[in-house]
């Protein structure tokens, strides 16, 4: 029987574990949380955090787009297909998704708990099987390896004081469990206006020690709220999708907006678009690419990944009420205060002011770094050529199906992954539909293995 170790317990290694056991591989689950499926966004969020997409989105089995709302029903039975939930709850749903996929194939499913530290192919082969070696010196032998790494950590400010690395004014990753809480009081300094920055400004705002609390990045956006549901939308025409310019990211870029003046309704454009944009993606030039980065990313961002219309509500009163204040500007420098706080140096995109402020604590609310920079196990990959930067460095490269490529371009076979892990060769991969439609594509890829049941002996 094939082993596959899958390196995560999120929402990506709880899809991949539950496609290769109905595939019939044996399958061991490596997560250093005690309680695989809760990964970072699931594990350390608040009640009052909701998911960011309706319940109807969010199933881990493609065959069963319904599987999510009908947990929900069972938990309460007036949940919508369009409602917004508990992220907690997402958690509890992949915790059953995994214990339901255990039962299915008994014997066949172990869960270690651990962090790997290096990956080796066996013999020196690119087409052998791997050994996965984890921090506590455990050995495991594995016939392939599915990387399932989730989003990577948050990379720090260029500008940050090499002082102020270490001190209690200077959160880097808001998502360690119970950093928010030992944040001093006074006003917090939030470095982006992403979902993550409202994420944290809606845990601050409620603990009643932080007066005020100023979002900052360069452009100053907030994401853009989903439609309410029970809101009627048109259904975007094919065709029209279809004659979108794809000869350079300005050209789509015109071509998305027609249209949207044209149905009245852009949310229903961009959510027609997600099954093609990875196409129309890998259809612009690497330049074209580029320019859309480091142009147009973030205006594609707040439209894409929304926030849910009671979270956008309550943002809006706090930026009503001043608790809240969103800054178009540039961070130019911070260092550790003399009191204990800490100094921000701010440009302000619009009027070219610098200002320096004072601020009790600041909190790094950039999102997802850049998974080979900030990844120790990829890194390592990457050091001894058994995998490659993918473009713009965003994350691996890979074939079509997930096979990790290594340096000269090759896929040993044995080195696969999903999610996240593949933006650059893809743009939409961070979501569930488009992670269980990656997760069922690389258990085809594996192929089926015949489960052997033991023969009946008659007395």
């Amino acid at each position: 029987m094939g082993i596959v170790v899958v390196v995560g317990g999120g929402c990506s290694g709880v899809f991949a574990t539950r496609e290769l056991l109905r595939s019939g591989w044996q399958v061991v689950l490596i997560d250093p949380g005690a309680r695989p499926g809760r990964g970072l966004a699931y594990g350390t969020a608040d009640p009052w955090h909701l998911l960011n997409s309706p319940v109807a989105a969010m199933s881990a089995d493609p065959d069963r787009p319904e599987e999510f709302l009908d947990w929900c029903r069972a938990r309460a039975p007036q949940t919508g297909p369009g409602d917004f939930v508990p992220r907690t709850w997402y958690g509890d749903y992949l915790t059953d998704t995994l214990l339901a996929a255990d039962r299915g194939a008994p014997g066949r499913l172990t869960v270690q708990r651990g962090r790997v530290a290096r990956i080796f192919e066996t013999g020196g082969t690119a087409d052998g099987r791997l050994t996965v070696l984890l921090g506590d010196d455990v050995v495991i032998n594995a016939d392939r390896v599915v990387l399932a790494l989730g989003h990577p950590a948050p990379g720090a400010p260029a500008r940050l004081d090499a002082g102020l690395g270490g001190s209690a004014a200077y959160l880097g990753d808001p998502w360690r469990p119970g950093a928010l809480a030992s944040l001093p009081e006074g006003e917090v300094l939030l470095i982006g206006t992403g979902l993550t920055a409202v994420d944290v400004a809606l845990t601050l705002s409620r603990t009643g020690r932080h007066h005020a609390l100023t979002a900052v990045s360069r452009h100053g956006l907030l994401p853009q709220p989903h439609r309410r549901p029970g809101v009627p939308s048109e259904p975007v025409d094919p065709a029209a999708l279809a004659a979108l310019p794809t000869g350079s990211a300005a050209e789509l870029v015109r071509g998305l907006r027609r249209l949207a003046v044209r149905t009245g309704d852009w949310r229903a454009v961009m959510d027609a678009l997600r099954p093609r944009w990875d196409a129309l993606w890998q259809g612009l030039s690497e330049p074209d690419q580029h320019r859309f980065l480091r142009h147009l990313a973030r205006y594609w961002e707040v439209h894409r990944h929304r926030m849910a219309p009671p979270i956008a509500d309550t943002v809006d009163g706090l930026l009503a009420h001043g608790t809240l204040a969103v800054t178009a500007a540039e961070l130019c420098g911070l260092a550790a205060d003399e009191d204990g706080g800490v100094r921000a140096v701010l440009r302000d995109r619009h009027r070219g002011e610098v200002v320096t402020r004072r601020f009790a604590a600041v909190v790094n609310c950039t999102g997802p770094g850049r998974l080979v920079e900030s990844d120790p196990l990829v890194r390592s990959l990457i050091a001894v050529g058994m995998a490659r930067p993918g473009p713009h460095r965003l994350g691996l490269d890979t074939d079509a199906s997930g096979a990790v490529l290594r340096r000269d371009g090759s896929a040993g076979g044995a080195l696969w992954t999903l999610g996240p892990t593949r933006r650059g060769r893809l743009w939409e991969t961070t979501a569930a539909p488009e992670i269980r439609a990656q997760a069922r594509a690389l258990a085809l890829a594996f192929g089926p293995v015949r489960v052997e049941v033991p023969e009946t002996v008659d007395s």
